[in-house]
């Protein structure tokens, strides 16, 4: 699978987990953000959260992102698959996540 229907799956996944939980919905409505994945040797995506959902994913950068996480694609694939988690990932300096406090914990959830 390559990384952009990883991130599609995700994605879905994510949108499926809030319909489910109304809970969250209401937590996440208001909230629009732009999120980018950088992968360093696999280029980046972005998606935005608008509304409670993860939506219009693409290939690249915007200019503007509210949060940003790093790493190379093996560290995304074993954080996706389990096989690490992100606290290790950032403490062994595989994973950055550049955005405000609040940003920061909103990934949290999305996670």
């Amino acid at each position: 699978m390559t990384v952009a229907e990883t991130l599609a799956s995700l994605v879905d996944r994510f949108n499926r987990h809030v319909e489910r939980t109304p809970a969250m919905a209401e937590e996440l409505r208001g909230i629009s953000r732009t999120i980018v994945i950088r992968l360093t040797d696999a280029g980046s995506y972005a998606v935005d959260l608008s509304a409670g959902r993860l939506g219009n994913l693409r290939s690249g950068a915007p200019p503007r992102a509210d949060l940003t996480v790093t790493t190379d694609e093996a560290t995304f694939r074993g954080l996706v698959r389990k096989e690490i988690g992100p606290m290790k990932a950032i403490v062994t300096r595989k994973l950055s996540i550049d955005g405000s406090l609040e940003d920061k914990l909103l990934l949290r959830k999305l996670l």
